[in-house]
């Protein structure tokens, strides 16, 4: 073992591969190896990949090519999603040694050390498992002092037609409940004061195990792990959104009041195309429940354009639908054709020009909606964890419903929970420190 290589972990994507890069990192430390970031010269050049749209393939295609423009010497290695669903293309790649697929991605570190004096291309990709999750390495985020993200499952079986995640994933596997506990309550030992519930399908969790599913799981959580913390929920699908999910969210207080539902499309026509197994009203009588029983929630979503035969009427039912709903924040993106997808057979394509105008116009509502939601704040005092100081005393964080806060707090550090009120409203919020005494506020 070489104590003194030395390894950089680049991460596209998702939360998840956010993790996984966290975990990639442990197992490399615990091999002896210097964990650099930036633009240092490393001697392993690790690239976890993403699949969802062209655009991030390309991204990780060239991050591979900078790696070895960075060191020539280096061995560079694609894992992650691309790795998994497209190991040929990425082995093809002169740039890449060694292809590693998520179904290997929890013994990188040992695959690269025996690599590591080889001279010839690898590719080490297999069948993804049907077992439920190891615990894996803890280790505390290095991305971040305050907030942690917790995986608790991995893999997706909904096959919705424009999505290549259930092969680039496979079957949904849950974390057993008391590995979740006793990583969530390390963390929150270790000092972190909000921690995000993650998963490739997080509503899923408890699928593939006997009486349990997502609201037990946060109910044992709660209960087993004491402290002053938050949880936060990663995306979540709209079937999954069940009342006593609901009715948690409004009796929990650790609970942030924070959705984010994925919507995709506003059309029935388009989302029957789509797999997604829900209509427009279903999806409006879900967000006004939850944002009537849980006043305050920010419910933030995904939206498609351009998905294939989408029409002018179809994209008018998206832009009504969202324009009635009391969204805080949106992510647009246009339709990405992906191999093996059953939308890639669909025809005609929305032309590239098309796609554009459709984003820009959701883009433009999506500011709107966002200004609305901050309005309705307005006055109120919410609570904030501090994630930094700078120098002048003024703090930045995030509220327990995803708002962005700004403000001067004295003698404030990061990781503390603050009482702030929004004062205004206006397209820079302003915001006053209420009391830098909250713990209370989750009832400890």
């Amino acid at each position: 073992m070489d104590i003194k290589a030395r390894v950089t972990v680049y991460t596209l994507g998702c939360k998840v591969n956010q993790v996984e890069s966290e975990n990639i990192k442990q197992q490399f430390s615990d091999y002896g190896y210097q964990i650099l970031s930036g633009d240092e010269v490393a001697d392993v050049y690790v690239v976890n990949t993403c699949a969802v749209t062209h655009v991030s393939e390309r991204k990780s295609r060239a991050m591979l090519r900078r790696a070895k423009r960075k060191n020539p010497k280096a061995v560079v290695v694609a894992t992650g999603c691309l790795a998994q669903v497209a190991p040929n293309l990425l082995a093809a790649m002169p740039e890449v040694d060694l292809v590693i697929g998520n179904s290997s991605k929890d013994r990188i570190a040992e695959l690269v050390q025996n690599h590591r004096s080889q001279s010839s291309k690898a590719v080490v990709v297999g069948e993804l498992s049907k077992e439920p999750l190891r615990r894996g390495a803890w280790c505390l985020p290095a991305y971040e002092r305050t907030r942690a993200f917790v995986k608790i499952q991995d893999g997706c079986e909904s096959y919705c037609s424009y999505c290549l995640v259930p092969y680039a994933r496979g079957p949904v596997r849950s974390k057993l409940p008391e590995d979740v506990v006793r990583e969530i309550d390390w963390l929150v030992s270790a000092g972190f004061k909000e921690i995000v519930i993650t998963g490739i399908h997080t509503g899923m969790y408890g699928k593939d195990l006997a009486d349990w599913d997502l609201v037990r799981l946060l109910e044992t959580v709660l209960v087993k792990v004491q402290g002053d913390y938050r949880l936060r929920l990663s995306s979540i699908e709209p079937t999954e959104i069940t009342k006593k999910l609901i009715e948690l969210m409004a009796s929990e207080k650790k609970l942030c009041r924070h959705l984010h539902i994925p919507l995709q499309s506003g059309s029935d026509r388009v989302l029957k195309l789509m797999n997604r197994r829900y209509t427009r009203g279903f999806y409006r009588d879900l967000v006004m429940m939850v944002t009537g029983r849980v006043p305050g929630t920010a419910v933030t979503s995904d939206v498609m354009v351009g998905f294939p035969t989408e029409s002018e009427e179809d994209f008018l039912d998206t832009l009504k639908l969202i324009d009635e709903l009391p969204f805080a924040g949106l992510h647009v993106f246009p339709y990405s054709p992906r191999p093996n997808t059953a939308a890639t057979d669909l025809y005609p394509r929305v032309e590239n020009q098309v796609k554009e105008q459709r984003s820009k116009a959701l883009l433009n509502l999506a500011r709107h909606k966002q200004q609305r939601f901050i309005e309705s704040c307005s006055g109120q005092t919410l609570t904030v964890l501090v994630e930094e100081v700078k120098d002048s005393g003024r703090c930045e964080g995030l509220t327990d419903n995803y708002l962005r806060a700004e403000f001067y707090g004295g003698q404030l550090d990061p990781g503390q929970f603050v009482s702030v009120r929004l004062v205004t409203s206006s397209e820079i919020p302003s915001w006053e420190v209420v009391s830098d005494r909250v713990s209370s506020h989750f009832g400890d």
